[in-house]
């Protein structure tokens, strides 16, 4: 049960030893993305197109309902380092509860509003139609998601890695299995399209929640979620919150990105929509596992700052950047090589697939800089850095991008577009450096 570990054991094993089950749990994920797209593109380009306008939405729920589970984690990881046990419990407890009143807040407003924002971007009543029919059913299990998602943090936080693993695995597994079955009417199981997708999501979440639930019954960790502690307290919730909060908003920061990408875009052509839609499905294969090493990151910074042990702090965050910088590589060179299969894993048009593989050529050589604003956002939260690491997403994602995606634009077109992602990821890369110098 003692987690003194985090503080002993040579850095680069120990944040291998952490991080490597949360690579493996996020390239599952990652391949979980691509198989749900690339099974729902087989029903129509539409259904596609429909799905990419969803993403946003669906991005701002787990941007939220991850972003507060941060700062679960976050504050968690303190505590622990700190030896006070009963504020950690305080911390899994109340953050439990918060959670569900958000998740609950969050699928009344986006299944209010989604007939509307559809519409804001085609006047086509087919994606509407398949876009409500997806969402509905998608958000509705946001409840379950969140309490995956808060007993992943907690797990994590106590060095509990491979458990996290486990149940993310499974979770992505049961949606791999049942999207094309759902979709397609496998053997005994109803046809049921783009609903199919969206109901194996979920079930996904829900297995994936159960699982945690009974190993955290069976097999006991340092933390507990104790009924006495449930009820949220202002000095609890404020600290959750100054993590949560920031972390909600980086994370939810590429939903309006995508957004006023979308319309950009769609002035020229539902062709670059769509490629947009595939990108952002495929970077998932790239940024994921890029995340799985900052989910190993941010508990041993954490567990360190709160024990005093800076120096160990330092090693941590620049190990960490190696790491992350051997994955864009590896990402930047698939681009680069193959990108016209990339993008035929979802269409057979020649259009599409050579609009698509221009764009991922230019997008990718802004992977291997943006190591350092990943590494140094994650690296923030792990902290306790909230709002400084929040200003680097902010950079990355709304006052960078969008001014220079609108600029560029007007002179090369859509293609004016991609060049502003690796544009964004440099000037971002400058800035992350100095924020977190100044802030860690």
């Amino acid at each position: 049960m003692s987690q003194t570990y985090m503080k002993e054991q040579k850095v680069l094993p120990l944040l291998l030893k952490m991080s490597l089950p949360m690579v493996i749990s996020m390239m599952v994920n990652s391949l979980y993305n691509i198989v749900d797209s690339f099974f729902v593109a087989k029903i129509s380009e539409n259904a596609m197109t429909a799905l990419s306008l969803i993403f946003p939405v669906q991005n701002l729920i787990s941007s939220v309902m991850i972003g507060f589970a941060i700062g679960i984690n976050a504050v968690i990881s303190f505590y622990m380092g700190a030896q006070d046990y009963k504020r950690a419990d305080k911390a899994a407890s109340q953050g439990m509860i918060i959670s569900c009143i958000h998740a609950l807040i969050l699928t009344i407003v986006c299944m209010a509003g989604m007939p509307a924002f559809l519409r804001l971007f085609t006047k086509d009543s087919e994606i509407v139609a398949l876009g409500l029919q997806y969402s509905y059913i998608a958000f509705a299990f946001s409840i379950m998601f969140g309490i995956e998602l808060v007993f992943e943090k907690v797990f994590q936080a106590v060095g509990r890695m491979n458990t996290s693993m486990i149940c993310l695995m499974t979770g992505c597994i049961v949606n791999i299995v049942l999207d094309p079955a759902l979709i397609f009417g496998w053997g005994f199981l109803p046809r049921l399209g783009i609903k199919g997708a969206a109901l194996a999501t979920g079930l996904g979440q829900t297995v994936a929640a159960i699982l945690y639930i009974i190993i955290y019954l069976v097999k006991p960790i340092p933390v507990k979620i104790r009924r006495k502690e449930l009820k949220p307290e202002a000095d609890m919730a404020k600290r959750l919150y100054s993590i949560g909060l920031p972390a909600s908003l980086s994370l939810a920061l590429p939903s309006i990105l995508i957004s006023v990408l979308n319309v950009i875009l769609s002035a020229y052509s539902a062709v670059y929509v769509f490629v947009l839609g595939v990108y952002y499905k495929l970077q998932t294969f790239l940024y994921l596992p890029a995340n799985g090493v900052v989910q190993g990151m941010r508990p041993l910074m954490g567990y360190n700052y709160g024990a005093g042990e800076h120096e160990r702090v330092k090693k941590i965050y620049k190990t960490g950047m190696v790491i992350i910088f051997i994955i864009m590589a590896a990402g930047t060179i698939l681009c680069l090589t193959i990108p016209d299969r990339l993008i035929g894993l979802f269409s057979s048009n020649t259009e599409t697939i050579y609009a698509g593989e221009k764009a991922l050529r230019i997008i990718c050589a802004g992977f291997i800089v943006s190591t350092v604003s990943v590494n140094s956002a994650g690296a923030l939260e792990g902290l306790g850095k909230g709002f400084p690491s929040l200003i680097i997403s902010l950079c990355r994602y709304v006052a960078v991008i969008i001014p220079v995606a609108l600029v560029m634009s007007r002179f090369m077109g859509a293609v004016g577009v991609w060049h502003a992602f690796w544009i964004t990821e440099a000037v971002t890369g400058i800035v992350s450096l100095a924020v977190y110098k100044k802030n860690a």
